[in-house]
């Protein structure tokens, strides 16, 4: 069942979007050659417990670690070590969610390292544009599905392909709720949108195969299976009369 925020729970969703944006903005210098992601981690975790908030995903479903760092061709749920060092020409994607007043906001970015070959570049720039036209195609009254296809047209003309097995998703009180936001087309949602629905579109895009597989050694670690490189932003968003609210802005 989809929730319909009420005018306070709306609020309090607006203020733990801006904490998280503004975490995602304050992990930014730190995101260089050189550090490991676990630094990156406990950095996330002070500031966060510094701001009155609570990590999400720590012990989210037993995952062991604040925020989620994925490299190269992670797609998502990597999981921070002090082994992981980030090098030049690495991109890493950094996905935090807080939880500030019993309320989720959820954000992530992919950070380039150092030089990096154009194509990769690319990739990225057109990833976080991918998001934006998805945010840019919400508007109350329209189908939830438009996302995904104004998503998969402009992806499909670079070759790249969109991750099916996971997607964007319904936050509030609860860290994941309905509805499920496909970033390709999809039937399935076919959800006419409503005033006050609040939900993550969070395109991952890769620069082979969408098929991912998922690690059997510690149950995260979500890898493209073809080894090719994988780009995500994230933004959480309030469907309003005029269109979409990006609520993780600083």
């Amino acid at each position: 069942m989809i929730k319909i925020k009420n005018a306070k729970e709306i609020e309090k969703m607006r203020k733990a979007g801006k904490l998280a944006a503004q975490l995602l903005n304050y992990i930014e210098p730190f995101v260089k050659e050189g550090v490991s992601t676990l630094y990156l981690n406990d950095l996330c975790e002070e500031f966060t417990k510094k701001h009155g908030a609570i990590s999400a995903p720590l012990n989210y479903n037993g995952f062991p670690k604040s925020i989620c760092t994925s490299i190269n061709n992670v797609v998502c749920h990597g999981i921070p070590s002090e082994k992981d060092i980030l090098k030049d020409g690495d991109i890493v994607n950094i996905d935090v969610t807080v939880i500030l007043n019993g309320y989720h906001g959820d954000t992530s970015r992919t950070f380039i390292i150092g030089s990096v070959d154009k194509k990769i570049k690319s990739l990225v720039r057109r990833t976080e544009q991918a998001m934006y036209r998805g945010i840019d195609a919400v508007k109350s009254g329209e189908y939830l599905y438009k996302v995904g296809k104004t998503i998969e047209k402009y992806i499909s003309k670079f070759g790249y392909s969109i991750v099916r097995d996971y997607g964007g998703h319904g936050i509030g009180k609860v860290f994941h709720e309905d509805p499920h936001v496909f970033h390709y087309y999809s039937r399935e949602n076919r959800i006419r949108l409503k005033s006050g629905m609040i939900f993550t579109i969070e395109p991952m895009i890769n620069l082979g195969s969408y098929e991912v597989n998922t690690s059997s050694v510690d149950g995260w670690t979500v890898t493209t299976a073809d080894g090719s490189l994988s780009a995500q932003f994230e933004h959480t968003i309030l469907v309003t009369d005029k269109g979409a609210e990006i609520l993780t802005k600083v």
